[in-house]
């Protein structure tokens, strides 16, 4: 049986990339250029994925430049997020803006990653959505981008993202966790977060790091 994302809620980033890393799978965590709009919010789900190419010219008249991406955000469930891999953050790609955010509300999506930038940034976060980006600008995507397949393979800021695999984001950064491994992984992430929170204790006694790290073998 799939695990459910919200199992991951007592979790954070760096323990599941700790716990990625112990099983061997040491290229989960998106580079570091990946940020928040709102470093207070946790983004938790199961990936869709939609990948992007850029285009040097305006479509057509009568030709919709938008069509995959509205089939995408249109055929999301609830609890699932947005994944749109860009080749980085560039001065050209801006996928996301408010009304893909609204209209991924509504289908109970929990949250886009984008390598690329983010537009009407003032919305997203009143709007308290979890979106993470390559960075920010105002620039419409027709003319210089065009989604070309979705819930394919995708790289999304250096890490492979499969339709369906769990995504997980805080302020520290982004996970992604493949789906063959992610009953092991949250079973392990859990068990660590248990040793870290034996080994504040101790080091709030004023035990030492050496004595704790030796005892419970956590850092």
């Amino acid at each position: 049986m799939p695990m459910k994302p919200n199992a991951l809620q007592p979790l954070n980033a760096a323990v599941l990339s700790d716990t990625l890393d112990s099983l061997g799978l040491m290229q989960q965590a998106m580079k570091p250029f990946m940020r928040p709009l709102d470093d207070t919010l946790q983004l938790i789900g199961r990936a869709r994925t939609g990948l992007y190419m850029p285009v040097y010219s305006l479509p057509a008249k009568g030709e919709n430049p938008y069509d995959v991406e509205i089939a995408l955000v249109d055929d999301l469930a609830p609890g699932e997020v947005v994944v749109l891999a860009c080749d980085g953050p560039t001065e050209r790609i801006a996928p996301w803006g408010e009304l893909l955010a609204t209209a991924s509300v509504a289908r109970g999506a929990t949250g886009c990653v984008t390598d690329g930038l983010v537009r009407d940034v003032k919305q997203i976060r009143e709007m308290r959505f979890p979106v993470f980006c390559g960075g920010i600008g105002p620039l419409d995507t027709k003319g210089r981008a065009r989604m070309v397949d979705r819930d394919v393979r995708v790289m999304c800021a250096g890490v492979a993202v499969r339709s369906g695999d769990l995504v997980f984001g805080d302020v520290d950064g982004v996970v992604i966790i493949p789906q063959e491994a992610e009953q092991e992984v949250v079973r392990l992430a859990l068990e660590k977060i248990s040793g870290e929170n034996q080994s504040r204790d101790a080091l709030q006694r004023g035990e030492k790091l050496a004595d704790v790290f030796r005892r419970i073998g956590i850092l």
